[in-house]
């Protein structure tokens, strides 16, 4: 098993990084973009690897497997949960960029997040990319090319995967032990997202808040209901986001406890309290990103019930990405028409506007959301 096969439904991008590796058209700065869960990151750290390994990926060396593992000396690989990436994360990463690689290859730093960077974090990348080390690689990752300041995707060989069919999903899900028919059920209702298709595959819980969410839109039926849903979502939401974090926080206060030598009702140093501080700061900023994330992707699902109605009353698909609520997509239909239903798209996405741009409190704008999503009491005329 090569490093590449962790790439589902991108073909050509592996093609084009195999050439890379065996010496064609390789570069020192990679701009890899695509749709989220198209698998960037697992693109940039496959190259990485199959760069490092003396037989192009192999996936089974001492190289493929630490890169892999996040261990490799020469590959540092930068992930963030917070809102932002600050010029501190970015000078580290450009005094290692300027080193000697410890092993035979590549210095190679991959930044997971680059449209998160700040200005001054962007100006940082900018003086490296532009004054390359002969044996030092970037590789930043991207939703879009516009994520990117100009001057930097300027510099950067562009690399665009696209999101993967539910058939490359289902094979995938397959050869990681899951079975039909739930390797296909979780491939066409993730939507191409990888991460969501191996969560809903594997955990009966999502699957559970996902039903919850897509069969929502039926049951909007009154203003007490609409106001019911908004709760509902949010609630959900909160609760995923919250089951997300838990682990990692307890995790990093551990390893703050240990740092500084802190014990159950013992002393505490005093420079302990202002990075418990911090830390407390930083984890609540994530918990806030998270939760948007969170609803984000149930903003999705409901997107994804709304485009079945159109489809279905159009005529101009019958294979739905939630079969499984096929009498409650018919009633739409029913209660509806394709136009209100593309415009209650747009509202969705004008409440993910407010709540991602303009900092729009979730519980308002979920709560706005629902009422204007809310079904006909008689169906309209068409």
């Amino acid at each position: 098993m090569t490093v590449w096969d962790q790439l589902v439904g991108q073909r050509p991008v592996i093609a084009t990084l195999r050439q890379a590796v065996a010496g064609q058209g390789m570069t020192h700065a990679w701009l890899f973009t695509g749709p989220p869960g198209s698998g960037r990151s697992n693109a940039a750290v496959a190259f990485a690897a199959a760069l490092q390994c003396e037989s192009g990926g192999c996936g089974e060396c001492h190289e493929c497997r630490t890169v892999l593992a996040s261990s490799h000396a020469d590959v540092a690989v930068v992930r963030t949960e917070k809102l932002s990436i600050g010029v501190k994360e970015v000078r580290e990463l450009v005094r290692r960029a300027a080193l000697t690689p410890m092993g035979k290859r590549w210095q190679i730093l991959v930044v997971e997040d680059a449209d998160r960077l700040t200005e001054q974090a962007c100006n940082a990348l900018l003086k490296a990319i532009e004054e390359p080390n002969g044996r030092t690689v970037w590789m930043l990752c991207a939703p879009t090319v516009e994520d990117v300041l100009p001057t930097i995707r300027s510099r950067c060989r562009l690399v665009t995967l696209s999101t993967p069919t539910t058939e490359d999903v289902a094979e995938f899900l397959r050869r990681t032990g899951v079975e039909e028919p739930l390797a296909t059920t979780a491939a066409r209702a993730s939507q191409g997202h990888i991460g969501r298709a191996r969560a809903l595959a594997r955990d009966p819980e999502v699957r559970g808040r996902r039903t919850d969410i897509v069969t929502m839109p039926a049951r909007l039926t009154s203003l007490g209901r609409c106001m019911s849903a908004a709760t509902r979502l949010h609630d959900l939401a909160k609760a995923e986001a919250e089951a997300i974090t838990a682990e990692l926080d307890a995790r990093e206060k551990t390893d703050l406890d240990a740092a500084y030598g802190v014990v159950e009702r013992g002393r505490r140093p005093r420079e302990y309290g202002p990075a418990l501080r911090d830390l407390e700061k930083d984890q609540k900023t994530r918990a806030k990103r998270r939760h948007l994330d969170v609803v984000d992707r149930g903003l999705t699902d409901l997107v994804s019930v709304y485009r079945d109605a159109i489809a279905l009353g159009t005529g101009v698909g019958t294979a739905l990405v939630n079969e499984d609520i096929r009498d409650d997509i018919e009633e739409l239909v029913r209660t509806s028409t394709p136009e209100l239903n593309l415009r209650r798209i747009g509202w969705i996405f004008a409440a993910r506007e407010q709540m991602l741009e303009f900092n729009v409190p979730i519980p308002l704008a979920l709560e706005s959301l629902m009422v204007s999503l809310r079904v006909p009491s008689e169906p309209e005329s068409r």
